[in-house]
């Protein structure tokens, strides 16, 4: 099954030693530095402490496009048609939706795109089994359900074992499971057809367990990590984004990160925003991210009269993401479904105490952070006064919480893959 390896020694050519090298072919959708999301960057985080680990990955992409070095060696299902890094930041997208797709292609009609996601999706798949007999993995591992038939048709044409990863469901994403709805039924094809499948959180295993029919057996929980060492950490002697903070010293800065879509709840972010402006004028909400319901979030605010205490940045990534979350005194996520949430770990590395939702996997593992339900706006509004009231609070969730997001490392998460990835070869083998 595995790749052996023969390592020579000076005293001549005779192979004394052999190292097993596992060959494992990874499906994703996006890849940094042109992802959208937490997608993406869970993907490599996840690969580059693989490859650090010993583990060949071969990680496919559906189309050509740059990518950031990650130890890997990237494929690309269809490499006649690559996409620049302006074209790659939305057709690439993780998150991309039918709407956003049908004005991408009116944009780039030379593209060739199909004519919708799911047809895109389709296409992958039909060019997946290709790729799955030229690498020759041991193991398949595919991301989110537009990796899904990929993933599928790769087993179906090597006999190797298929690990899904589970990073969100359609039900995160519209609030609902609809047995109709063709993404649904992708996810569910998916889950009956993996040999493993790894979930982000307890959350997310109890979601496709009550309602996908999955036997939680099959099921491990993985939790997501954080880099150490990234571009969105900033050292104490770094710049920080002084111009979001107003130079009064009773002035707070709290703030959001995230896609402004249904599922991350920026209505809820900004109602709650609304009711501690009532209590304390002096205060600075940022809104960080892009999405469907921008327009719709920048009209609320103006609507509720908070509009010059709301201060909206669009996308950021890397260093200037990293100085918002130095600069805040208080970071929320008030997600109405996450899976699990990796930019609370980032604002705990660079020193931010967090509120959470509920409703989020990272608050399984964050113990000493600010939790409320998403939809419980007074609890939000009041543990957010509470925050920026008290310094010594702040403190200890800073320190406590930084304590333990930086136990959450991608190399715990690669070690726990690992795992699984033996256990399945080992049991194929006893099979065979």
């Amino acid at each position: 099954m595995y790749t052996i390896e023969y390592a020579n020694q000076a005293i001549g050519n005779l192979p004394i030693a052999f190292v097993c090298i596992m060959r494992v072919l990874m499906y994703g959708w996006e890849f940094p530095p042109h992802n959208s999301g937490g997608l993406g960057t869970a993907c490599f985080g996840l690969v580059k402490n693989l490859v650090e680990q010993g583990v060949d990955v071969r990680f496919v992409l559906p189309r050509k496009y740059p990518t950031q070095e990650c130890g890997a060696k990237i494929i690309y299902a269809d490499e006649s048609n690559p996409l620049n890094g302006e074209q790659a930041e939305g057709f690439a997208s993780g998150y991309i939706n039918e709407e956003r797709l049908r004005f991408l292609k009116g944009e780039y009609p030379e593209l060739q795109y199909g004519p919708s996601l799911y047809d895109e999706v389709l296409r992958y798949a039909a060019l997946s089994p290709l790729v799955a007999l030229q690498n020759q993995p041991d193991v398949i591992h595919a991301h989110d359900w537009l990796c899904y038939p990929a993933g599928i048709a790769a087993k179906r044409v090597t006999g190797a074992p298929l690990v899904i990863h589970v990073h969100a469901t359609e039900i995160d994403r519209t609030g609902r499971y609809d047995e109709s709805n063709p993404i649904v039924q992708i996810e569910r094809r998916g889950m009956y057809e993996a040999d493993r499948i790894l979930v982000v959180s307890e959350y997310t295993k109890n979601i496709i367990v009550n309602n996908y029919g999955v036997d939680p057996d099959k099921v491990d929980v993985v939790y997501n990590g954080v880099e150490q060492k990234s571009e969105t950490v900033i050292e104490p002697h770094e710049e920080r984004f002084d111009d979001y903070r107003l130079q009064a010293a009773d002035w707070k800065v709290v703030l959001f990160v995230g896609r402004l879509t249904l599922q991350k709840g920026p209505d809820y972010f900004l109602e709650a925003a609304k009711r501690v402006l009532e209590h304390r004028p002096k205060t600075l909400f940022v809104m960080t991210g892009s999405g469907d319901m921008e327009r719709q979030i920048i009209d609320r605010a103006a609507y509720l009269g908070i509009g010059d205490k709301v201060l909206f940045t669009g996308f950021k990534r890397g260093k200037e993401l990293g100085r918002l979350y130095k600069s805040a005194d208080l970071f929320v996520m008030p997600s109405v479904s996450e899976p699990y949430g990796i930019v609370p770990l980032e604002a705990l590395m660079n020193g931010t105490p967090v509120l959470l939702s509920k409703q989020s996997g990272v608050s399984e593992v964050i113990q000493n952070a600010l939790k409320a339900d998403f939809w419980d706006i007074n609890s939000m509004s009041n543990q957010i006064i509470s925050c920026l009231e008290h310094g010594s609070l702040r403190q200890t969730l800073s320190e406590e919480g930084g304590r333990e997001a930086r136990m959450q490392v991608w190399s715990k998460v690669a070690a726990r893959c690992i795992i699984v990835y033996k256990k399945l070869v080992k049991t194929l083998s006893r099979a065979s």
